[in-house]
């Protein structure tokens, strides 16, 4: 999802080879996705002077050790979310310079939130006024079962967690539409897998905005209930449409015709659904609550509701059957290339941040970051 098929509609990626720690599962990926090449080893696949760049979706803990190799041997990187496990790494990953041959720029290093690339996401930061958050909430859930108990986003030792998968894209929500970073993590509550406490198959967390908004998530990798009847249905895998709401402040309202003894309030929510998969639907309401007010007493004279309803489908480049990872792949290439593109783009300092604000959630819940490993594995 994330390349083969993005991969496929553009006309400046091939993809070349593929390598896997298990060969024959390489072999066969490599027949069904018409891959020319199976590489013996990651490292191979590295070492082949004909790849340009790589795409790294292994599990969260090796990120760092073989996007630094790839890095190390000059080639470009998009680099799946999480970029690593912990902000230690990421730190290091994104600070350091990364060319091997001298005289050449360093490497294109992109971290994957695939989302930020789409176009209604910048459309909904566009209808948003940072300095006036109220509260931002974003959730993120799957049914129970989706992924089963012994998948790698349940194994502490490879950075598994909810967190470090749709949690993460709910912390990249509540950083994009504040536009800063928190002050404080003011609460963080987790519901562990079963078979290791140190492992969130849950995660609730808020923090405190520099604006004094608060911003808060919900995510849950085996979501349950959510239906009717909930003692009879609190055990049944549920789902919820991912989306992030935002409540501005009460802001005045500029009304040449209002009597002087009125003033004319706004209170704007905006509120984005299935920011996570635009492509297949997702829609932006934006819900404007009016108030008149006595200037004098403070008293409600008058209150009414404005909706109106967003799809932003196709952007500045591409069509409506972009996916968010096709937007990705296009500012990926266009970087590689030197071209100019959307202005969409994932700074080093940005990822750097966000593993900060990662590792913080988990201080705060009373679990350990997730932990580091050696180059050699």
């Amino acid at each position: 999802m994330g390349i083969i098929l993005p991969a496929k509609t553009h006309p400046g990626v091939i993809i070349a080879a593929v390598a896997a720690r298990d060969h024959k599962r390489a072999e066969a990926y490599a027949k069904r996705h018409d891959i020319p090449n199976v590489a013996t080893s990651y490292q191979a696949l590295i070492d082949d002077p004909s790849i340009d760049a790589i795409y790294n979706p292994l599990p969260n803990g090796l990120h760092y050790e073989w996007t630094q190799k790839a890095l190390a041997a000059g080639k470009h990187v998009l680099l799946e979310k999480p970029s690593t496990s912990n902000a230690a790494e990421a730190s290091e990953l994104f600070r350091t310079p990364s060319s091997s041959i001298q005289g050449q720029p360093a490497p294109v290093l992109l971290e994957a939130v695939h989302f930020r690339f789409h176009p209604v996401w910048q459309k909904y930061l566009s209808l948003i006024d940072p300095k006036t958050i109220e509260k931002a909430h974003s959730t993120h859930h799957l049914p129970k079962g989706f992924f089963p108990s012994d998948d790698i986003r349940f194994q502490y030792d490879l950075a598994g967690g909810c967190l470090m998968d749709f949690g993460y894209y709910n912390v990249q929500c509540l950083r994009q539409v504040f536009g800063t970073e928190p002050e404080e993590c003011l609460r963080a509550e987790t519901r562990s897998a079963p078979h290791d406490e140190k492992v969130d198959q849950a995660f609730s967390a808020a923090w405190r905005f520099p604006n004094g908004g608060i911003g808060s998530i919900e995510s849950d990798l085996a979501f349950t209930g959510g239906y009717p009847f909930p003692w009879l249905t609190s055990k049944i895998p549920g789902f919820k449409t991912p989306s992030c709401s935002v409540k501005h402040h009460e802001t005045p309202v500029v009304d040449e015709e209002l009597p002087k003894d009125l003033a004319h309030m706004v209170v704007k929510t905006v509120t984005i659904w299935c920011m996570s998969f635009p492509s297949l639907w997702h829609r932006i309401d934006v819900v404007l609550d009016h108030i008149l007010k006595n200037v004098s007493t403070g008293k409600v004279v008058k209150t009414w509701t404005e909706k109106s309803y967003i799809k932003e489908y196709a952007g500045k480049v591409g069509d409506a059957s972009w996916s968010t990872y096709r937007h990705q792949l296009e500012a990926f290439v266009n970087r590689v290339r030197g071209r100019d593109g959307t202005g969409v783009w994932i700074e080093a300092d940005d990822s750097i941040r966000q593993m900060e604000m990662v590792d913080g959630a988990y201080r705060k819940a009373g679990l350990p970051a997730r932990p580091s490993r050696t180059l050699d594995g």
